[in-house]
């Protein structure tokens, strides 16, 4: 049987559609708003991925006194100083504020003109980007998301599907609500909503709700009922769960393998930087199997989890990491193939991956990658701040013995007290006053080397 898969100061500069001749783009890529349920799946957790845009650029005046010419027919006598000089072409301190606030209008008034819903949901949308970057205390930021729920709420009530969703996100995320409360009893109905007009991310969202409760009671059969009809329009994520679910007889769900593996290649035929999970779980079925239904490939598998950590998918690229480390699954020990995986994995999160790397950079690795105590130790902090109790133990013990940091006896008793809260039993003898013999250098291609860590 397979193992459970573990279940994400200025506005925005103006679209380019704005520039004259005004053109409006009705189908910009929408940000997408993600919640963290109590299930054990590696779905994502609810956050709004759209970065905020770069601040705008603004340029200190440089003013020339009234009346005075900065050059002059008459006046031969400019050195190449001056020449180059275009501070007098500098705009005023307010230039870019005035611009901006000018094309919100502009933005504003063809909105409504054009009494698109698809470009008015543009529009929404553009103003919610433009007040996430603004600071909370600023009213500016109030104005700018009154008038995108305003609006939106308007859109849904005229059966605008995209708003009927973004909507329901936003109340989901908390973005709309004075204490960032998530308004799940606001979201659930909008995603019911745009459900029935054939929105697949909707649909996945309401089955979500009904699988944890929120917003609605919890019903297994409501959420299957979701799932299903989110996999019938083609969302990765619905046909992931679903498989999961027949594969380890979730959800109120008969076990039905079978099922479940055709469900989970369906979704990895739709696989998407967002929802890589299939192709993850179909590894770990090809590594073990399951008689009659999956076949043991253990060399399909690691090619499986090379396209998810392509992807991005930090789980695939820490199994590959610990492949290249140790010669699993028939792979041969490679140094750089196992630091590049586990970099990815670390780069996204993944708190085992960091602390493997603290491995590797306390032993080095010639001609890869350089021995080096303080990268191993920020490696370990990162992943001891992420609760990691073997980290916090080890960011205990580089503290107290100096090992990459500067030597701190108090500092190291805190983070002892830290991992034996979270169940290390080295760091529950070592606050018992027990000394621990523990080999930092030593990393031979066994899982069990290096014992720190």
């Amino acid at each position: 049987m397979a193992q459970h898969v573990k279940t994400s100061t200025a506005p925005p500069p103006p679209p380019k559609h704005m520039e004259a001749p005004v053109q409006f783009n009705n189908n910009p890529a929408r940000p997408h708003f993600e919640y963290t349920t109590s299930n054990n799946m590696s779905a994502p957790s609810l956050s709004i991925n759209r970065q905020p845009s770069p601040l705008p650029s603004q340029h200190e005046t440089s003013k020339t006194p009234p009346g005075t010419r900065t050059s002059s027919v008459t006046n031969l006598s400019l050195n190449s100083d001056q020449l180059l000089d275009h501070s007098h072409l500098k705009p005023g301190s307010n230039a870019s504020l005035l611009s901006y606030a000018q094309t919100i209008n502009m933005y504003r008034e063809n909105a409504k003109k054009t009494n698109s819903p698809d470009i008015q949901c543009d529009f929404a949308i553009f103003m919610v980007e433009a007040a996430k970057p603004i600071p909370e205390d600023d009213s500016t930021r109030a104005e700018y998301l009154a008038e995108a729920e305003k609006l939106l709420k308007q859109l849904a009530a005229r059966g605008h599907a995209e708003s009927q969703y973004y909507l329901g996100n936003l109340y989901a995320s908390g973005l709309l609500s004075k204490k960032g409360k998530h308004e799940f009893d606001k979201a659930f109905p909008l995603f019911v909503q745009a459900t029935k007009h054939h929105h697949a991310d909707a649909a996945y969202r309401a089955a979500k709700c009904y699988e944890d409760g929120l917003g609605c009671r919890k019903d297994y059969a409501k959420a299957v009922q979701f799932y299903k009809k989110a996999a019938t329009l083609n969302h990765p994520g619905a046909m992931y769960r679903l498989g999961v679910a027949d594969v380890n007889g979730e959800l109120g769900l008969s076990k039905n393998p079978r099922d479940g593996v055709k469900w989970l290649k369906r979704s990895a035929e739709a696989v998407t930087a967002e929802y890589p999970h299939a192709i993850h779980e179909l590894a770990l079925l090809h590594e073990r199997g399951i008689p009659n239904v999956v076949f043991v490939d253990v060399q399909y598998a690691v090619s499986l989890y090379v396209q998810a950590a392509e992807l991005g998918y930090a789980p695939s690229a820490f199994r590959l990491g610990e492949c290249y480390e140790y010669g699993k699954l028939e792979c041969n020990p490679d140094p750089a193939l196992s630091i590049h995986y586990y970099t990815i994995a670390a780069q996204h999160g993944h708190r085992e991956a960091c602390f493997a790397l603290t491995a590797w950079y306390l032993v080095g690795s010639p001609g890869v990658l350089p021995q080096s105590d303080e990268d191993a130790y920020l490696w370990a902090r990162r992943a001891a701040e992420k609760e990691l109790p073997k980290a916090e133990y080890a960011v205990g013990y580089f503290t107290e013995v100096g090992i990459g940091v500067t030597k701190n006896p108090a500092e190291a008793m805190e983070w002892y007290k830290k991992a034996a809260q979270h169940g290390d039993k080295r760091a529950i003898q070592r606050l018992q006053g027990k000394n621990i013999e523990t080999n930092t250098k030593k990393k031979n291609g066994s899982q069990e080397d290096c014992t720190i860590m």
